[in-house]
């Protein structure tokens, strides 16, 4: 280059973009070890200090949001196999269960999740791994998916609230390490079992793409013989498909007594498959044959997370009062169920309550174009017709609760039925 000042000025480019690289890719790798570690945060205090970390770094909303989406870089140095395992919670009692990881796990791909609950609840409290399932592990191992078997006792049914966190909890503890396909976690059950799949079916739902109780019963469910009983709403089994089996000779729980239960389904028009085995009992022989249907029904019925629109009963606001994106927050009668039926269409919602003080909505951008105002109508009256902003920290807030890539929010709004 015979142009002495061009010379210069070239040099002087060459060398900002050279030190500007570094610079970029450092920023990156902190940002995906900030990731990682809010990811992996196994304790309330280690999740908000890596919460309170994000925050701090100064990520905006939007690339916060997307690497979120993108999840952590999974490591290939887990354990796979069979793992016997156990969850302590902050009182002290233990919940043990069994994870089985495909021995050809890879880190790149995501697998569906499979949570099998046992029969017999009331048992002792487990001394020996594994020992709650009696059948053995090797039908249950698969190198397509994660399948994890927990363990219920008498004083820790499937239909009780402690294992409604438990269940929770444990799924958060197989994403921390796994790279998890969050619209695929199906929920088995088979006798207890089943009952306890229809428990989560009727109140807590959110997690779970669909529900196969064999051999069960939702009657259980009101019965005080089983220490406790639920009102059961059939709207909160809108959108959440079902998978039934129960043998025609069982003495237990035979088909028949499932018909008029499995009429209301139909009435409602809620998905299900019911099968009424010829000749069967309180067993499940008949699986062999019904397998390749059940993988199908599972093909065929992902998790939608965020769907146009929800509904839910519900009787307590402690605890199984969410669906996905609603949360009831407040009843106007402490001894009246409320229900809220919410829809989407692009920047409209519309809400319709009965019973109800208070709510939250959690609001997506998958699903809100936050550019634009969003008009809230509440039992047919226009409320709120605003631009909302996009908050890291309720982004941070529900992604620390769920641990759901594909079910993440930025912005919440808690609303009131009377003003």
């Amino acid at each position: 280059m015979n142009n002495p000042l061009a010379a210069l000025l070239l040099n002087i480019l060459l060398s900002i973009c050279c030190f500007s690289l570094p610079v970029s890719g450092a920023e990156n790798d902190s940002a995906d070890e900030l990731i990682a570690d809010f990811w992996r945060a196994d304790s309330t205090a280690g999740s908000e200090q890596a919460r309170q970390r994000l925050l701090d770094s100064d990520i905006d909303v939007s690339t916060l949001y997307r690497r979120l989406q993108e999840g952590p870089d999974y490591s290939a140095d887990v354990e796979t196999g069979r793992q016997d395992l156990v969850r302590e919670t902050d009182d002290g009692t233990r919940f043990p269960y069994v994870l089985l990881v495909p021995e050809s796990y890879d880190p790149a791909r995501s697998y569906p999740v499979e949570f099998m609950l046992h029969g017999g609840v009331s048992r002792p409290f487990p001394t020996e791994a594994g020992s709650w399932w009696r059948r053995g592990f090797d039908s249950l191992r698969s190198e397509e998916k994660i399948t994890v078997v927990p363990a219920a006792w008498n004083e820790a049914f499937w239909w009780f609230p402690n294992q409604g966190e438990n269940l929770q909890a444990i799924l958060r503890e197989v994403k921390r390490s796994y790279n998890v396909a969050d619209n695929q976690v199906f929920l088995t059950g088979i006798s207890d079992g089943g009952t306890g799949a229809y428990f989560f079916a009727f109140k807590q739902h959110t997690e779970w793409a669909a529900f196969m109780p064999y051999i069960g019963h939702p009657g259980v469910l009101r019965n005080p013989a089983g220490q406790v009983s639920y009102q059961l709403y059939f709207e909160n089994l809108m959108g959440k498909p079902l998978y039934i089996v129960n043998g025609e000779e069982d003495p237990l729980y035979p088909a028949s007594s499932l018909l008029s239960f499995v009429e209301v389904l139909q009435e409602a028009g809620i998905n299900h498959v019911f099968k009424a085995i010829e000749g069967g009992g309180h067993n499940t022989n008949w699986l062999p044959d019904e397998s390749a249907a059940i993988e199908q029904f599972k093909r065929d019925n992902a998790r939608d997370p965020l769907p146009d629109s929800v509904q839910w009963v519900t009787d307590s606001t402690d605890r199984f009062n969410r669906s996905h994106w609603l949360i009831i927050d407040q009843l106007a009668q402490d001894d009246t169920p409320g229900m809220v039926r919410v829809s989407r269409d692009g920047n409209i919602i519309n809400v319709n309550t009965a019973s109800v003080e208070a709510f939250t909505l959690l609001l997506s951008p998958e699903e809100i174009d936050f550019s634009r105002p969003v008009a809230i109508y509440i039992n047919g009256s226009l409320r709120r017709s605003e631009q909302l902003q996009q908050d890291p920290q309720t982004l941070l807030k529900w992604a620390a609760t769920d641990l759901d890539k594909s079910m993440l929010f930025t912005a919440e709004l808690n609303l009131r039925v009377g003003e």
